[in-house]
């Protein structure tokens, strides 16, 4: 496998085992007219997390009561953060080139491609896979919502909605589904 970037994103269809986890919190769905209020990520090397990342964002707007409820992040908690211009950078050299590993990922890259190119005239270029399509191809759940996916694993779902929490639940479950997929692989020769 390698993690070399291409000049544009591409997903990832077998299992690394170096990686960079994120997950990020946000005040609404979209990536143009809503802002990050959390970025969090967990390096990995040979399938073992060796360091995180993890930043709460203060926005321009103030949070609404429903994502508070939702994330347990309250305008009162980023009244003291780092604005995302001041956060952005240092994550996606966090980041680095690793191929990106997330839930529903391609939402967190969205708002992350967005600000990185407001902001900075950047662009998010690292290859990437996603736990939720990894579930959908190897199981047959009547959900893959990542609460759903950890509880049938047996993850530790505590703290869910909040970034650095959600992004230990995608590794545990990615962890999960590699293990189904080399065993299966394995079955096969």
């Amino acid at each position: 496998m390698t993690n070399e970037i291409k000049n544009v994103q591409q997903y990832i269809t077998d299992f690394p085992s170096d990686y960079t986890v994120i997950d990020i919190e946000t005040t609404g769905l979209s990536a143009t007219k809503n802002e990050i209020i959390e970025l969090s990520a967990l390096k990995v090397r040979n399938d073992k997390i060796v360091k995180n990342f993890s930043c709460l964002i203060k926005p321009e707007a103030s949070i609404n009561p429903f994502i508070s409820e939702l994330t347990g992040i309250t305008n009162e908690m980023v009244q003291n953060s780092p604005q995302i211009t001041d956060v952005l950078m240092d994550f996606t050299k966090f980041i680095e080139d690793d191929c990106i590993l997330g839930h529903n990922v391609s939402f967190d890259i969205k708002f992350i491609s967005n600000k990185l190119k407001k902001h900075f005239n950047k662009d998010l270029l690292n290859n990437y896979t996603d736990t939720m399509k990894l579930a959908r191809k190897y199981y047959k759940f009547p959900s893959n919502k990542l609460s759903y996916l950890a509880e049938k694993f047996g993850i530790s779902t505590q703290g869910h909605h909040r970034a650095l929490n959600d992004c230990i639940m995608t590794y545990e479950i990615y962890k999960k589904i590699k293990q189904t997929a080399t065993s299966e692989q394995l079955s096969i020769i």
